[in-house]
């Protein structure tokens, strides 16, 4: 077998084994959410629009992104460790973590799990401001914070600092690289934190995410990273079986906020953070239609833009179904993923 037949092999071996691995510690994780009743609560101050469609949501268990990371902190570890101790043998041929490619995006996808998960707790108990977690202010520091771990990692333990603009060719950016990666890294987080707000939405928006890096991964020749999107990939099917309307359980700030993060960090080491507008496209709108509905409502006196954002929101005050908006927003999000690869292939 040649190398590149055997990396396609890997990939899809262990994106089935993800899909297959999540499909059995869902009911697990499930059965805790019930039991515990770690339910999202729904904000009514300030959002009537949102309360009124989603009011009968309220109780439907969060914290659904732990089988997310859970699945690929499990294969990962399992086959390093198989690697360490059985060097040689047919899983250690498997093992997808390394310094260069995977370390980074595991470690960042962990620190900002662990802090999606605190704030989800604090809502599910209705600590903090108004009951609803953490305030923005503290959540933009705390992942702002993460972002600079991340971009510090690139510019001192990486060398990395050039940004590729496709078509044009790839510039070294020196120091200017990490208030680049930064400003890539909360802005992708936040963008797909918004996208977080209708049943099985934001899982396929990722989906399709890390699917389209994983090819340019996998052009790139970074077999490892290719693999590391292929098991989220896959895990995202799993969430996805199991959240398609109606829910069984959200993914919460545990799921969204590390996945945005390591959605950055991906495009950055892939040299692709510029086509990350296109192969995250809806995430982007998303996250622009709130910018604008704020700014529409400080210097228009409280008028606004969109009758509910974030704009899926918009769309379902308008009447269209929850399951109609889901569904276009993945074939726009497929659509221009599709695009961005193309672009940034060609580009090359």
């Amino acid at each position: 077998m040649d190398e590149t037949t055997f990396q396609i092999v890997r990939i899809l071996t262990l994106s089935f084994g993800a899909f297959a691995l999540s499909i059995f510690l869902t009911p697990w994780w499930t059965n805790i959410l019930y039991k515990y009743r770690l339910g999202k609560q729904i904000r009514t101050e300030g959002a009537p629009v949102f309360t009124a469609l989603h009011k009968g949501k309220e109780g439907t268990p969060t914290m659904g992104g732990v089988i997310i990371w859970l699945t690929l902190l499990v294969l990962i570890l399992a086959l390093a460790l198989a690697e360490k101790f059985l060097p040689g043998s047919f899983a250690a041929k498997f093992n997808f973590l390394s310094r260069a490619q995977t370390l980074l995006p595991l470690g960042v996808l962990m620190l900002s799990a662990v802090i999606g998960l605190g704030d989800d707790l604090l809502g599910v108990f209705r600590i903090g401001p108004k009951g609803g977690g953490l305030k923005m202010r503290h959540r933009l520091i705390l992942y702002t914070a993460v972002a600079i771990v991340g971009a510090l990692w690139f510019y001192y333990k990486l060398d990395w600092t050039v940004v590729k603009v496709p078509f044009l060719g790839i510039f070294d950016i020196n120091g200017w690289y990490i208030p680049f990666a930064i400003f890539i890294i909360v802005a992708t987080s936040f963008s797909v934190n918004e996208s977080d707000g209708l049943d099985g939405l934001a899982g396929g928006l990722m989906l399709t995410a890390f699917a389209g890096y994983g090819l340019v991964a996998f052009f790139e020749a970074r077999y490892d990273l290719a693999v590391f999107c292929a098991v989220i990939a896959g895990a995202l099917l799993s969430f996805l079986w199991f959240n398609i309307h109606p829910a069984r359980f959200f993914m919460g700030d545990t799921g969204a906020m590390p996945l945005g993060v390591t959605l950055a960090v991906i495009a950055l080491l892939t040299n692709a953070a510029l086509v990350l507008p296109l192969l995250a496209f809806v995430p982007m709108v998303e996250s622009a239609s709130v910018i604008i509905q704020v700014l529409s409502k400080k210097l228009r006196r409280g008028k606004k833009i969109f009758l509910s954002s974030p704009i899926h929101h918009h769309f379902q005050a308008r009447g269209w179904p929850e399951t109609k908006v889901t569904e276009r927003f993945w074939i726009i999000s497929s659509v221009m993923a599709a695009l961005g690869i193309i672009v940034q292939l060609l580009g090359r």
